[in-house]
């Protein structure tokens, strides 16, 4: 979620696959009994295509009682992506939109000059125990459009395609693979894909994008002969084909996170949940929402994220 205040991802070990350009291991937070892993963006690697930010939420089971409130705050020059393995949050945005995603959505919410959401746990699901997992991501705007008008879509879990083989099951969120294309929107050239590996199976990355890179959820692969555990993303040098591997010690298998796409033509700065190419812009962000001129959130209207200090 974007509000959970993660620690910054750290650099891993040296790697000795050619193929691998950046090894990163996510920090861990526990936001009132939600762990949170962070693992973009780092010092060493901002962005992978327009990727600016990777957050892996659960999995967790929240006890009755305890629910997810995430208040209103505002975003500028993004595309939020959350995509759930389990469990309902209900988005509420300051263009009126009000939906509870539900597991295998799409949610594409484009931020744009600037949109206010809040996500919650469902009214009717709270006062029972509820189990989370999964993603929250954001796609940094190109050049021309972080200014434009924001924009909402939803695109449900059936209307994605899916690829299926002995060795795997891939589900295409955004962009194209293997001959299967999203119907979800695309600002820049993105790819971002569902693999889950047979035990024993392999998957093909081909060099169709100019920056990929995985994100392990669970089992452990193995590249080149070198085993990788779950919760590390790997960044893929340009050109090469990938085959990515189940671990011979993973009787499950393992789950793998694909994305990348085209590498921005600018700079970006990330400051709380803005992104810009202009640090100025930024700045002008930060006043317009410490002075209340961001749209209000329709139906959660009464609380609000404040605007951090420092």
């Amino acid at each position: 979620m974007s509000f959970f205040p993660g620690r910054d991802p750290e650099p891993g070990d040296a790697c000795a696959v050619d193929s691998i350009e950046t090894l990163i291991i996510p920090r861990t937070s526990d936001i009132g009994g939600l762990e949170v892993r962070r693992a973009l963006p780092t010092a060493k690697r901002r962005l992978v295509g327009p990727f600016i930010f990777f957050d892996r939420m659960g999995p967790a089971l929240l006890r009755a009682g305890e629910a997810i409130d995430v208040k209103p705050h505002p975003h500028i020059g993004l595309s939020t992506v959350t995509y759930l393995f389990d469990g309902r949050i209900r988005h509420r945005d300051s263009l009126g939109t009000e939906m509870v995603i539900e597991p295998g959505d799409v949610n594409l919410m484009t931020a744009g000059h600037g949109i206010v959401h809040s996500e919650r746990s469902p009214e009717e699901m709270r006062g029972n125990p509820q189990s989370i997992s999964g993603l929250q991501t954001w796609l940094a705007l190109p050049d021309a459009l972080e200014e434009m008008t924001p924009v909402f879509a939803n695109t449900a879990a059936a209307d994605l395609p899916t690829i299926r083989d002995r060795d795997f099951e891939a589900r295409i969120i955004i962009g194209a693979l293997h001959g299967a294309g999203s119907p979800v929107t695309q600002y820049s050239e993105t790819l971002y894909a569902d693999i889950r590996i047979a035990p024993g199976g392999r998957f093909l990355i081909p060099a169709i994008a100019e920056e990929r890179a995985i994100y392990i959820l669970d089992g452990a692969v193995q590249i080149s002969g070198e085993i990788f555990p779950a919760d590390r993303l790997l960044a893929f040098r340009q050109g090469d084909e990938i085959v990515v591997s189940a671990a011979q010690n993973t009787s499950g298998g393992a789950h793998i996170m694909l994305f990348g796409g085209a590498a921005l033509s600018s700079k970006r700065y990330i400051w709380w949940n803005f992104v810009s190419s202009s640090k100025e812009r930024i700045e002008q962000a930060k006043e317009e929402w410490r002075t209340g001129r961001f749209d209000i959130v329709p139906g959660d209207e009464k609380e609000f994220v404040p605007l951090p200090q420092g």
